[in-house]
């Protein structure tokens, strides 16, 4: 007999006898060897418990429970035809979904399942959007709402889609004081770095990345590729005392000079001037939104433009000295990292330098070079003046950076005591003199708390 047609008799029994009946009728059917047809007939299944009048909502409501246990259980082994079943009870439900909020909260994260396991990534996080968190029969409790958000916003990053990601991680972190569960704090944690790191929040997210590569629940691989990112965002956060920070912190961790990025990382902390061939491998380590093209503002391209205009005009009695390159800005994150460290870095090997000379240095047009260091000492993150007329920037020696620097590199709250010599070149050399002692003897005091130095007593 036809499914339809049995199915059709069953609106003649009572209440008790068509529970009974519809139950028996679900079971031949996951019990069936051959489930070729499988699919259709839950379907038929399905619509006819839900959309005839005469089965009631009690009934229809244990049978779509007994089909999500079923599902939930795997007593369907084909993963294709176990997603089709889901998706087309789905469809059949949505529109009484108010009725059935239990059942259909069940079969979407049993669909966003199976859609993980295919990798669809942003098709499985639109599922699980679809679940009612806050409404319907029987409420979740608030650490079940912060585990579904984490899932969202994992899966949505997955796609590189930080847009969206952030919209729901400031759902979770309204429910992130609701559990004492470590795993789910520490995805909730790496969901915060990564976004951080999507948004170009690159200071933050390198504190994040470094803070969670310390702990010991996450497994030694995974640690290792976070001291990664962590080392990887360092590099492309904006050039300042901040950055300086997290740079030591790195550079003082033994784990970081066993990785590829170690040699660019130790290099801007020493505040060595990067070329471009020493970049180019660390590129490569690079994600696509981290080598996202930016582009100026109008009023920086006018007045880049401006400023070179005016100095080539200068200088074209100079007619000796190479050209000076026609770029108005960096091009990608990355470039305008590497050029905020060299204007940085340069800093402290020069007292002042001309518009000319730092576009040289940084490979950009004079007045694209004035804009970049204008910009950097707006922020606070670089110390000196702007001489337009002399076409000079001056930099400044004794300013708060070098104290924050210095402090960063390792030395504590060492006590930096300065004398009034009145002198700006007698400051500098007493500075670099108190800092070269104060580096040198916290050098001997690691050696010697390592033992691998000694001090005898000194015979008399």
């Amino acid at each position: 007999m036809a499914l339809e047609n049995r199915l059709a008799q069953f609106a003649a029994l009572n209440q008790k006898d068509k529970a009974t009946a519809y139950q028996s009728v679900l079971a031949e059917l996951l019990a069936r060897d051959d489930q070729d047809n499988l699919h259709d007939d839950i379907r038929t299944l399905v619509d006819n418990v839900v959309n005839q009048e005469s089965v009631g909502l009690v009934i229809s409501r244990g049978i779509l429970s007994e089909l999500v246990k079923a599902l939930s259980e795997g007593k369907i082994k084909d993963t294709d035809r176990r997603k089709r079943i889901v998706e087309d009870t789905l469809n059949i439900i949505q529109p009484r979904i108010v009725s059935y909020e239990e059942q259909v909260n069940s079969l979407r994260f049993q669909l966003a399942d199976i859609l993980e396991e295919e990798e669809l990534w942003s098709e499985a996080a639109k599922v699980l959007t679809g679940i009612s968190l806050d409404s319907g029969q029987r409420a979740l409790p608030d650490e079940e709402k912060l585990r579904v958000y984490v899932r969202i916003v994992r899966l949505l990053l997955e796609d590189e889609d930080s847009v969206e990601a952030e919209r729901y991680y400031n759902r979770a972190a309204l429910y992130a004081h609701s559990t004492t569960d470590k795993e789910i704090l520490l995805q909730f944690k790496l969901c915060q770095a990564r976004i951080s790191d999507y948004s170009r929040k690159f200071l933050e997210a390198a504190s994040r990345y470094h803070e969670l590569s310390w702990v010991p629940e996450i497994d030694e691989e995974e640690r290792k590729h976070m001291l990664s990112a962590a080392m990887t965002c360092a590099i492309l956060a904006p050039a300042g005392p901040n950055r300086s920070r997290v740079l030591a912190a790195l550079c003082r961790d033994e784990r970081t000079s066993e990785l590829p990025s170690f040699n660019v990382l130790q290099k801007m902390f020493h505040d060595r001037i990067l070329r471009a061939s020493e970049i180019h491998e660390f590129e490569g380590t690079l994600k696509p939104h981290q080598l996202a093209r930016i582009t100026l503002s109008s009023n920086d391209r006018l007045a880049s433009t401006a400023a070179s205009a005016d100095a080539a005009d200068a200088d074209d009695a100079d007619a000796s000295g190479p050209a000076p390159s026609t770029r108005t800005g960096p091009a990608t994150v990355l470039d305008r990292a590497v050029m905020e460290h060299n204007l940085l870095a340069s800093s402290k090997i020069y007292n002042n330098i001309t518009f000319r000379g730092l576009g040289a240095l940084l490979d950009l047009a004079p007045g694209a070079a004035e804009t970049m260091a204008r910009r950097m000492i707006e922020q606070g993150r670089l110390k000196g003046t702007i001489d337009q007329v002399a076409r000079l920037i001056s930099f400044d020696v004794l300013g708060e950076d070098d104290a924050a620097q210095g402090k960063a590199g390792g030395l504590g709250d060492v006590e930096q005591v300065e004398e009034d010599t009145g002198a700006p070149f007698t400051k500098r050399w007493d500075m670099q003199i108190r800092l070269t002692a104060a580096n040198v003897e916290t050098i001997v005091q690691h050696l010697t708390e390592k033992g691998l130095v000694s001090f005898g007593a000194v015979q008399a």
